[in-house]
């Protein structure tokens, strides 16, 4: 987007907030740590301007991760508000309405504002304001926080601090910039205690999260000279481990991190629906600047960064691996 798109942008949802009365704030589908702390944020700071501003989170997405329980929930609602229509959505952190509640949000005359930092944004929003630069969508919440003259308190900066710190990876992804540590930096003079937010995040890990990693490890398969690493995680897994859905996050950086790795993916059944049914959910991460796996993720429907994609599917194992072999080797 150029420059003066990113201002224009930023002064429209500015002006909305400043103008709006009620809001809902919702972010996408299976929240991670980035989606539930700029909502949580953002509640906040709306909450801090005099607004009234509910956080709509489908009580299909409860219990949420472990690492992420720890998070207040003020203004929590588990439905779509009553008053709906007298609303102003604001999306966080969601790429394309399919990822998020939009369903659920749809009325005539909706005003949707879409704020986010996935580069293929399918732009659904009112207002979009859309900064692919962003090293998360938290970092654009926190210059919406100061444009708007709101102060962190100690629940916006442990939130916004999250946000940072688990979509950069700990500071080590390719995303991380000069912005993300001056962020770093003021968050914690606001209050953060960085050991602290680390243990809950990546210490105190169930059991059960460990069980499954083993298993993903044991099933791990390379193809092409180790280009395509890639393991599964069946419903079987995830029963005799006693894991939840949200155990399987990190099982694959261990993949991405083995040499030689073009492209990781964790292919896993989907919980909460029947056999025949249950389509199996893919995340993949790219080791190679060549390949954005984005690009891979949109050709089966879904989307992300070019680092970090993910997509749904019914395709049976072999359809899939061959699908992944074809669509590195075009980029290779």
């Amino acid at each position: 987007m150029p420059e003066n798109g990113k201002r224009s942008s930023r002064n429209q949802v500015l002006d909305e907030i400043r103008r709006g009365d009620m809001f809902v704030v919702v972010t996408h589908e299976n929240p991670d740590g980035d989606a539930l702390g700029s909502l949580i944020a953002m509640q906040e700071i709306l909450t801090a301007l005099g607004k009234d501003a509910l956080m709509f989170i489908d009580a299909a997405e409860f219990p949420l991760p472990h690492e992420y329980r720890f998070f207040p929930l003020p203004g929590l609602v588990t439905a779509p508000p009553d008053d709906l229509d007298e609303r102003t959505s604001m999306f966080l952190d969601c790429g394309n309405l399919d990822r998020g509640p939009g369903e659920a949000l749809k009325h005539p005359g909706a005003k949707i504002l879409n704020i986010d930092h996935h580069h293929d944004n399918t732009r659904f929003g009112t207002v979009n304001h859309v900064v692919p630069e962003a090293s998360c969508t938290a970092e654009i919440v926190w210059d919406l926080m100061h444009a708007l003259g709101v102060n962190p308190t100690i629940t916006i900066a442990e939130a916004l601090y999250v946000g940072l710190v688990t979509d950069t990876g700990r500071f080590m992804y390719e995303n991380t910039g000069t912005r993300a540590h001056l962020m770093a930096a003021e968050l914690i003079e606001a209050g953060v205690d960085v050991h602290e937010i680390y243990r809950r995040v990546y210490e105190g890990v169930p059991y059960g999260k460990l069980a499954l990693l083993a298993r993903g490890l044991a099933s791990v398969e390379r193809y092409d000279d180790g280009r395509l690493t890639l393991t599964r995680l069946t419903a079987r897994d995830f029963a005799e481990s006693g894991a939840e859905e949200s155990y399987s996050e990190g099982v694959i950086d261990h993949l991405r991190a083995v040499e030689g790795t073009a492209v990781a993916a964790l292919v896993r059944d989907r919980l909460g629906s029947s056999d025949d049914e249950r389509p199996r959910k893919v995340s993949l991460r790219s080791s190679d600047d060549r390949v954005d796996v984005s690009r891979i993720a949109r050709a089966q429907g879904g989307g992300g960064h070019r680092g970090a994609a993910g997509f749904s599917t019914a395709l049976t194992w072999e359809e899939l691996v061959s699908f992944l072999r074809i669509e590195i080797a075009a980029q290779l």
